[in-house]
């Protein structure tokens, strides 16, 4: 299995078997996404990632080359969990009878769900490499772009009025953002309202602006 450096997610391993790769980075990902809650991302240790993850630390390093690069498989696997939410969520909401209000419900209680995993993402990433800060950004703007998808769908159908391009993307970002907010507001969001409050009143006013900024 041992050979010459291979590229998996763009991070060097010396290990050739593909599946290996995938699994042990799976161990280390669900071990060091703890920690990093816990303890923070400066305080962990890569021993502390191996002996968590159950590997030694010398087959860790067969694996990733440095701690930066378990915290953007971190920061990927944040991601691919979110996108997977908003994917499931879209599909629920095509049988709904108000489809964006569905959309931005399911994606806010992933955001519920997840909290301290996109809080570790806002406060690690400057923390990262530019070009892994860069791959997080970009993967941020995907999401993101998935809500922009979706109210050009319902306009084209007669759901949504008519919003201009660059209206639309500010309303696709505010979605974003208003379901990260829960996550690193929540020290006095959670005092005053539910998160079912707090999604009714957020999807009120992203209604609200989409037809405010109709053309």
């Amino acid at each position: 299995m041992v050979g010459q450096k291979t590229e998996n997610k763009g991070i060097p391993t010396l290990v050739k078997n593909q599946a290996l790769v995938e699994q042990r980075r799976r161990q280390i990902v669900d071990a060091a996404v703890t920690l990093f809650i816990q303890n923070g991302f400066h305080k962990t240790t890569t021993r502390q990632i191996a002996q968590a993850s159950g590997i030694s630390i010398g087959s860790l390093y067969e694996y990733i080359a440095t701690k930066e690069d378990v915290l953007y498989l971190v920061c990927d696997a944040i991601h691919a969990e979110i996108e997977h939410g908003v994917a499931e969520a879209l599909e629920r909401a095509r049988k709904g009878r108000d489809p964006l209000a569905e959309v931005i419900r399911e994606y806010f209680m992933v955001c519920h769900q997840m909290n301290d995993h996109i809080l570790l993402i806002y406060q690690e990433t400057q923390s990262l490499p530019g070009k892994w800060r860069r791959i997080v950004l970009e993967n941020e703007i995907r999401i993101t772009g998935t809500f922009t998808r979706v109210l050009a769908d319902l306009m084209a159908t007669g759901a949504l009025p008519h919003i201009s391009p660059r209206k639309l993307d500010l309303v696709a970002h505010t979605i974003s953002v208003l379901g990260h907010m829960w996550t690193f507001r929540r020290w006095f969001l959670a005092n005053h309202y539910s998160v079912d409050e707090y999604i009714t009143l957020q999807t009120q006013n992203i209604l609200g602006m989409c037809h405010e900024n109709a053309s």
